[in-house]
């Protein structure tokens, strides 16, 4: 069983569409192995939860809260709590019985869960082997060092990078933004490939062949 947090750099970073793509890949390429998804929690009511039942019925969102906003903001708006205890129980209780178990952050690593956790605090605490989804995007570097830097600090067994194209990239703007020998020398995180833009968002199979051309996971 093989557990992997997929969190981002920010809130744009198309997380859910790479985690889509991932699981189609390992259910079109790898169909004897079973695959499991969840997603921390959700804050809006149209959302991630939504996306992933076009293609899934089967993915865990423990929490979910009405305002698409900062979860401890969209809490509050509810007087609720966030019951991290709720989360990981879920958690232990569904990664067992998958051969990989996808869990889907929100926000980016520095993204707040609750008034005093960060993303950050919950892929260091739980150990959660870790891959940073990243825009290309001019600012991309930074961006990328940062958060590398930010998971060093918090011990995160950060895995690899993958750069999403979330709006169409020419490949110069991409080797421009994203230039892959130059954040592999300032981060020696190894990056897993460039995820191109996809137009028909919508098809697992276009997602799965997309996923299995452009990501090199022979680790996972």
């Amino acid at each position: 069983m093989k557990t992997l947090f997929i969190t981002g750099t920010d809130t744009d970073a198309g997380k859910t569409i790479v985690t889509t793509a991932w699981r189609a890949y390992y259910k079109v390429y790898h169909p004897h192995l079973s695959t499991g998804l969840m997603k921390l929690l959700q804050t809006g009511v149209q959302g991630d939860a939504e996306f992933y039942q076009h293609f899934f019925d089967d993915v865990e969102i423990p929490l979910r809260y009405d305002a698409p906003l900062a979860p401890p903001v969209a809490a509050a708006m509810e007087n609720r709590s966030i019951d991290m205890d709720l989360i990981y129980s879920r958690l232990r209780a569904l990664q067992s019985d998958y051969d990989l178990f996808l869990v889907e952050a929100l926000g980016g690593l520095g993204s707040p869960i609750t008034e005093d956790l960060t993303i950050a605090h919950v892929a260091d605490s739980w150990a959660l082997d870790t891959i940073l989804v990243v825009p290309v995007k001019l600012g991309a570097i930074a961006h990328t060092v940062a958060n590398v830097a930010l998971a060093r600090q918090h011990k995160i067994n950060l895995k690899g990078i993958i750069f999403n194209c979330v709006n169409p990239c020419t490949e110069e703007q991409i080797n421009n933004w994203t230039p892959k020998k130059m954040i592999e020398s300032f981060t020696n995180i190894p990056v897993l490939g460039y995820f191109p833009y996809v137009d028909n968002l919508f098809d697992l199979q276009v997602l799965a062949k997309t996923f299995h051309d452009f990501i090199e996971i022979k680790s996972y």
